[in-house]
């Protein structure tokens, strides 16, 4: 922050979201915005660094030289291997009755330029690939391969919009799987960019997103809408 390295720790949780503090400054923030929300730096904002939700299989796929963080072998048996499962079960503490989603739905989140917008994860994972706009901007959502993971890009190329379809015999097939685009027919992979036709060698830009309940990603983007097709 402003040229200082901070160093983290849990602090808390709030609405069952994670609160950290700081080391050097002591200031409080909150996990899903990035935004310091008590302390010497109150209002200020971490920078989002772009990041992945895969599956192991994907990941090593696309990455078979990556490393895998270990556990610590002394905490190894205090780790919860049915975290998710339990946390599920436990009621919210906030909740926002007369929306059109449930509290648990699970939604992906994203931010353009101040506007927020919200895909119901079925919906989503239904349809793929999603072809939208926010804010002025193109949007191509899409499923992996595996059928569980996701990434978010614009759907630009060389400047134009673009729309894409999956390849009409990929779906379930991890190997066959590649999506088309109706500009230049070139096929494109999970990463985004094109392995044949007149746009190989192109990548499409990406857009930060994140996979949350509906009731957490409302709580924090009070404005935002829902995507409906």
């Amino acid at each position: 922050m402003n040229g200082r390295v901070l160093h983290f720790y849990l602090a808390g949780i709030n609405n069952q979201n994670f609160l950290m503090r700081d080391k050097e400054t002591g200031t409080w923030w909150q996990q899903i915005t990035g935004k310091a929300i008590y302390g010497p730096l109150q209002g200020a904002t971490l920078e989002l660094v772009l990041s992945d939700e895969l599956t192991f299989g994907e990941w090593r796929t696309e990455s078979p030289s990556g490393q895998v963080l270990a556990p610590v072998a002394k905490y190894t048996k205090e780790y919860d291997p049915n975290w998710e499962p339990d946390i599920a079960k436990l009621p919210v503490v906030i909740s926002f009755p007369g929306t059109e989603l449930k509290s648990r739905d699970v939604v992906i989140g994203l931010t353009i330029d101040g506007t927020a917008r919200a895909y119901p994860w079925e919906t989503f994972a239904k349809q793929s690939p999603v072809i939208d706009r926010v804010n002025g901007t193109p949007l191509l959502l899409v499923l992996g391969p595996d059928g569980k993971s996701f990434r978010v890009f614009i759907s630009r190329i060389d400047g134009h919009d673009a729309e894409f379809f999956l390849q009409g015999d990929a779906a379930g097939d991890a190997k066959q799987w590649a999506l088309l685009d109706t500009s230049t027919a070139s096929q494109w992979n999970f990463q985004g960019c094109a392995t044949s036709g007149p746009a190989q060698g192109k990548c499409l830009g990406r857009i930060p997103a994140l996979k949350d309940y509906w009731f957490d990603w409302r709580n924090y983007h009070p404005d935002t809408t829902v995507y409906k097709r």
